[in-house]
C-alpha cells in the first residue's frame, strides 16, 4: 500500500510565501518549508526539485495574487496603481520578488497585459510602473524622512502622470 500524501504542492508553496514575508528570501529554505508544512525536508523533493524552483513558484503565486487584484479593479491606471500599492504593503517581500525578472517571468505578462490596456502603451506601461514600483520601494525601506502625508504624495503623483498622459494622447 502506497504510502499517504502528507503534503500538496499548493500547501507547500504557501507556507514559503509566508516564510518569505516573515523571514526575507534567505528564510525560505527546504528544511523551514518542510518543517511548516509538518514532513521532512527531503519529502519536498518530491514535488520541487529544489530551493531555485521553489522560489519561482512563490513568484509565480505571488504574481496571480497581483493579477487577482488588478482584474478586481475598473482597469483604469488609477485603480490598477492603487491595487499595486496595496499589494505592496501587505506582502512586501513578494512584491520584492515579484520584481526579479529571473523568478518570475513566467507569470509577469499576466500582470503587465493589465496595465499596458489601460495605458495603451508600452512605453506608457513602463513609465507608470517604474515610478510606482520606485515609490513603493523608498516607501517599504522607509526612505521618506521629510515628512508629510505618503498617501497624498501617491495620489499627487499619480494624478500629475495620469494627466501628463493623458495630455499626450
Amino acid at each position: 500500500m502506497p504510502t499517504p500524501e502528507r503534503t500538496t504542492l499548493p500547501a507547500i508553496v504557501t507556507s514559503a510565501r509566508e516564510l518569505l514575508e516573515e523571514r526575507g528570501a534567505a528564510g525560505v529554505t527546504m528544511q523551514a518549508v518542510a518543517e511548516r508544512v509538518g514532513v521532512r525536508a527531503p519529502s519536498l523533493y518530491k514535488r520541487v526539485r529544489d530551493r531555485d524552483e521553489l522560489l519561482r513558484l512563490v513568484a509565480e503565486d505571488a504574481a496571480s495574487d497581483l493579477s487577482r487584484r488588478f482584474a478586481a479593479t475598473d482597469g483604469t491606471i488609477t485603480e490598477l496603481a492603487h491595487a499595486y500599492r496595496a499589494f505592496a504593503r501587505a506582502h512586501p517581500m513578494s512584491f520584492r520578488l515579484v520584481l526579479d525578472s529571473d523568478a518570475a517571468a513566467g507569470a509577469f505578462r499576466d500582470v503587465a497585459d493589465p496595465i499596458i490596456a489601460a495605458t495603451k502603451s508600452l512605453e506608457a506601461a513602463r513609465l507608470v510602473t517604474a515610478w510606482a514600483t520606485g515609490f513603493l520601494t523608498m516607501e517599504l525601506a522607509g526612505a521618506f524622512r521629510l515628512g508629510g502625508d505618503l498617501d497624498e504624495a501617491y495620489a499627487f503623483g499619480l494624478a500629475t502622470i495620469v494627466a501628463g498622459l493623458d495630455r499626450s494622447r
